[in-house]
């Protein structure tokens, strides 16, 4: 293959002037930028075009559309911006393409894949022996995870799910809270469940589940809870719940998808306190360790939970040395995910990870008490990185589309405890003050 030096030359300029951009350039889309994606709307040709006449199209007609969610003033969501180094390693592992699946299709990647994994383990101080899976995002984390905790328990009681399926099998019992995250109930509307058929615990004003209004636990049971509730940030009493489930034979599932991430940062660790005594986690990567899109890691407790359940067998995939990933994940061919995870571990380690929890979650203080001397209420306790905040009814829709529009900042609407609001998440390593503060110039021109 003959190498395009054109082409990568220009990918290479285009991506140092976007990257440069960052700091100055609108948060979101004009009008304008957007309308013009429309010419993407075009026959597909018969002859194909030059490679440089299309990465030059997708730059100059798609770049100007693009959200800046790398930079540092947005707020929408719960949305890492990746990291430099995390990028770099996501183009070399690009460019190498390589198939995260099979170790014998690419060694390289099975192995860095073993090591950022039990780095992950490390750095949450979770059980060193457990399994884990790299997946796209916490819906397929909670999938995975929920998942091998269902085979894991059939197993326990004498049922074999993969073999005789669910038609037959014992009813399992699904405990949650009333503010659990939606992805968990997809995840388990995939295996097959219906919302009717999952039981609900109230929460208190924070959003944390109530220990003592947990229905009595068995070995037929698995018990979901969060870390980091999507809104207000708060904790489920963790620690609580495992001792309820402690000799029940129940199965302990936490929803660690940001919040959970808190467990490396030293002066808030205390809120994730009993989260090492469940049985399964879900993370998403990139959300506050900031990787690239898209990345998410599973974890289970007990030893070949996970490769149990979606452990792969053909004559042709042969066992080797290093550990088999496809083993591990709902996908037999997939990206090689885990090498910007370790190239970002590997770029922090555990004192930069603290600084950048501890940097957001100051940022996410001063912006909630900015906006108390503005007039806003806060809706929740600032404990992390969330803060909910509202203003009249009658006026907070206008407010948050006057600011989105300023191309400041963005950030966007929720519903909290029955109250129209508006949720800001700072979640990037980019954010610094002059960013949060740019921000707040656009809020004070926005109710000016």
């Amino acid at each position: 293959m003959k190498f395009n030096q054109p082409l990568y030359d220009y990918v290479l300029q285009a991506t140092k002037t976007f990257e440069e951009s960052l700091d100055t350039r609108p948060v979101t889309p004009n009008t304008v930028s957007v309308k013009n994606l429309s010419c993407f709307e075009e026959p597909l040709s018969k002859k194909g075009a030059e490679a440089l006449d299309v990465i030059k199209m997708l730059y100059e007609t798609g770049e100007p559309g693009v959200v800046s969610s790398r930079g540092g003033r947005y707020y929408g969501f719960v949305t890492g911006g990746a990291l430099p180094v995390a990028v770099a390693a996501n183009w070399l592992a690009a460019s190498w393409d390589q198939n995260g699946g099979p170790s014998v299709m690419s060694p390289t990647s099975a192995k860095i894949e073993e090591v950022a994994g039990n780095w992950v383990l490390d750095l949450l101080n979770l059980p060193k022996k457990s399994d884990f899976s790299f997946v796209t995002g916490a819906t397929m984390a909670g999938f995975t995870a929920i998942s091998a905790a269902r085979n894991r328990m059939y197993k326990q009681l004498g049922y074999n799910v993969k073999e005789d399926g669910i038609r037959n099998a014992p009813k399992i019992r699904f405990i949650m809270s009333d503010e659990i995250h939606p992805t968990n109930i997809i995840a388990l509307q995939y295996m097959g469940y219906g919302k009717s058929e999952l039981e609900f615990v109230p929460c208190d004003e924070q959003g944390r589940i109530n220990p003592s209004l947990i229905p009595s636990l068995d070995d037929h049971s698995i018990v979901l809870l969060q870390a980091g509730n999507v809104n207000s940030g708060a904790f489920d009493p963790i620690d609580e719940v495992a001792n309820l489930v402690k000799d029940t034979g129940a199965w302990l599932h936490v929803d660690a998808a940001f919040g959970g991430w808190v467990r490396a940062c030293h002066s808030r660790s205390f809120l994730t306190r009993g989260m090492e005594r469940a049985d399964s986690w879900a993370l998403d990567c990139h959300k506050w360790m900031n990787v690239t899109h898209d990345s998410a890691i599973a974890i289970c407790r007990r030893p070949d939970a996970i490769s149990e359940m979606f452990g792969v067998q053909a004559a042709y995939l042969v066992q080797g040395s290093l550990r088999e990933p496809n083993h591990y994940t709902p996908e037999l061919s997939r990206r090689a995910r885990g090498i910007e995870i370790w190239a970002t571990l590997k770029h922090l380690g555990k004192d930069g990870f603290n600084d950048l929890v501890e940097r957001t979650c100051n940022h996410a203080k001063y912006i909630a008490e900015e906006l108390e001397k503005l007039g806003f209420e806060i809706l929740n306790e600032v404990v992390i990185n969330q803060v909910v905040a509202t203003m009249d009814d009658d006026k907070i829709d206008d407010f948050i589309t006057t600011v989105q529009k300023s191309g400041k900042t963005w950030f966007g609407p929720t519903y909290w405890k029955g109250r129209k609001a508006f949720r800001i998440s700072i979640s990037s390593h980019a954010t610094k003050k002059n960013d949060v503060d740019i921000a707040l110039s656009a809020i004070k021109e926005a109710i000016s």
